[in-house]
């Protein structure tokens, strides 16, 4: 009988010989070999064991000071034709890319080991899933993966049933950022990154494999791959409703996945389910209604300012089995970011390793922070006390509404409903946020960010909206879209609208908009609530707030047309004739000069 494995174990003993590890070893997902690793991986100081009984099973890792996140700008689509990438990649020919990478993988694992992890992103066996197999040398990449997929003897298993998988190869080399490249081959279904320790760089079933490449694949076989939370609400007599949304960073996304309502709505009896905090795969079933799973099983949260007020859950999810990158260690072996909880500790050993306590300064007087501000944590979905019961649901949950956000101080109200599905992909592809002063860039600067995927689409973001035009032309029964600004400021730049777990009220309005159970006003941008369509039980706000968070200027507005108009150029002739449809419609609809 033919060995099922033969094309696996080729490529393996390819990479090998590319890369000269000392030795292979198969990752099978058991608690045994994980155990071993973690004890390994602690006597090569890669990790530091936390304090066993305040955070049993965590561990502290550090990466190189040049490798702190994902580096875009090192980050390519490598087709065939370069307008395949489209404006919104960097692209390199896979010939060059792959010649480039060689020399860099070439001998990168003398003295090393390689592990050959193969991974599923979603349920093993589902429709929905897709599996992948990375090789890497390093252990801290193999104990996220154990947390951040499925991975192990059952993937291999679901292998020989079906020989497809991703391709992903990675080393740290010698983490020589002049030298690092993350090559994205969605022609190859193959993925190499070299020179990177950092998880968005190395994880290469998270942003490479659940997004670049499967966008590609998403298009190629008529379903969508998202950068979207997925939350299910569930009403006092158990019936639950989903919702996909999207946001770009620092738009509150992983805390509206896991809100807890508001004391105003407990009467309501309203319970949260956690599906995914970050990727949404989304098909058409035969209902016509588009259900969707996430494909990751954990979560690589953002520490800095996680608390009880931002994110309970979080705090509860990240008690155990949780790894730690770039945060303060203190001497007790437990952990601390700006912005956690409790108080400042005396003393610590910073995210570069080095002694910490606070108001050190550094030559320019600016604070020394102990963690990093992209420090991470990496903790199973199921430790998360709103995690849903249909994570390993092969079929998915049904989505009855599709969200887009952005933080605008001004220009958009506090919710509002598209018109239909094409004017709710046109409302998706002008999404913008307004950069912070946490942000690199000019305060107040307009980025767009189409459907929060800019960074993430695997090829030409024209094409990519015509994708979800056609996807919408395919359903009996879509979701309906809509617009949320958590954001919206008066004119001394304090926030009108309290958010967090009140966001609940203006997601209440949206499921009952779904089911025709709620009015609305038609104004030139949408549909907004009636004035008294927000329940407001609780929620001790001025009248005159209310009513900014609703109000709309058609001077701004129209102002904002330019920058649309300005975006869209970019994608010159391949841009679909329908957003232009909805660009000139909108611009009719504001009227004025």
């Amino acid at each position: 009988m033919a060995d099922k494995l033969q094309e696996l174990k080729a490529w393996v003993k390819s990479c090998a010989e590319l890369c000269q590890p000392d030795e292979i070893v198969w990752i099978n997902g058991s608690e045994e070999q994980k155990k071993r690793l973690e004890r390994e991986a602690v006597a090569s100081e890669e990790i530091v064991a936390l304090h066993p009984k305040k955070l049993p099973g965590c561990f502290w890792h550090r990466t190189a000071i040049n490798d702190v996140a994902r580096t875009e700008h090192l980050t390519y689509v490598c087709t065939r034709k370069k307008e395949e990438a489209g404006p919104n990649n960097n692209w390199m020919s896979p010939r060059e890319a792959y010649e480039k990478a060689s020399e860099y993988f070439r001998g990168s694992m003398k003295g090393r080991t390689m592990y050959v992890i193969p991974f599923s992103m979603g349920p093993v066996g589902s429709i929905f899933s897709k599996v992948g197999v990375e090789l890497t040398d390093s252990r801290y990449v193999v104990l996220n993966m154990l947390i951040m997929s499925r991975a192990g003897d059952a993937v291999l298993n679901q292998l020989k049933k079906k020989p497809e998988f991703t391709k992903c190869l990675h080393s740290k080399a010698e983490l020589d950022i002049t030298k690092r490249l993350i090559l994205h081959f969605p022609e190859d279904n193959t993925i190499w990154s070299v020179n990177s320790g950092y998880g968005g760089n190395v994880l290469l079933g998270k942003k490479c494999l659940s997004l670049r490449i499967a966008s590609h694949q998403a298009r190629q076989e008529g379903w969508m791959a998202e950068h979207m939370l997925i939350m299910g609400i569930e009403e006092p007599n158990g019936h639950i409703e989903y919702i996909a949304a999207a946001f770009p960073s620092a738009c509150g996304k992983t805390n509206l996945a896991m809100l807890i309502p508001p004391s105003g709505l407990k009467r309501k009896g309203y319970r949260i389910w956690t599906v995914g905090d970050d990727i949404a795969w989304m098909r058409i079933d035969t209902d016509g209604s588009l259900w969707a799973i996430n494909p990751e099983a954990g979560f690589f949260g953002v520490a800095p300012g996680t608390n009880m007020k931002s994110n309970p859950m979080m705090v509860k999810t990240i008690k155990k089995n949780t790894i730690f990158t770039n945060v303060l260690l203190k001497p007790d072996k437990t952990v601390w970011w700006e912005g956690a909880d409790g108080p400042v500790p005396l003393k610590g050993t910073d995210w570069q390793g080095r002694p910490w306590q606070p108001g050190m300064t550094d030559e320019q007087g600016k604070p020394i922070l102990g963690a990093h501000p992209n420090s991470r944590f990496t903790a199973p979905i199921v430790n998360c006390p709103t995690a849903s019961f249909r994570l390993q649901q092969h079929h998915g949950v049904p989505i009855s509404a599709i969200v887009f956000g952005g933080r605008r101080a001004h220009l958009a109200p506090l919710v509002y409903q598209s018109f239909n599905w094409q004017h709710g992909v046109f409302v998706g592809a002008t999404m913008a946020s307004e950069r912070t002063a946490a942000q690199v860039g000019k305060v107040g600067e307009v980025r767009r960010d189409p459907m929060a995927m800019l960074p993430f689409c695997g090829y030409n973001m024209a094409d990519y909206f015509s994708h979800w035009l056609g996807m919408g032309a395919k359903m009996t029964n879509p979701p309906k879209i809509f617009h949320v600004n958590w954001f919206r400021t008066d004119e001394n730049g304090k926030f009108l609208w309290p958010g967090f777990g009140d966001n609940l009220r203006v997601l209440e309005w949206i499921l009952e908009r779904c089911n025709n159970t709620a009015g609305a006003v038609k104004t030139p941008i949408g549909y907004i609530p009636k004035v008294n369509e927000i329940d407001k039980r609780g929620l001790h706000l001025p009248k005159e707030n209310m009513e900014k968070v609703f109000s709309i200027s058609r001077k701004e507005w129209r102002e904002e047309l330019k920058g649309i108009k300005e975006f869209f150029r970019e994608f010159g002739e391949d841009l679909p004739d329908e957003l232009w449809q909805e660009y000139k419609a909108l611009k009719k609809r504001l009227g004025g000069a």
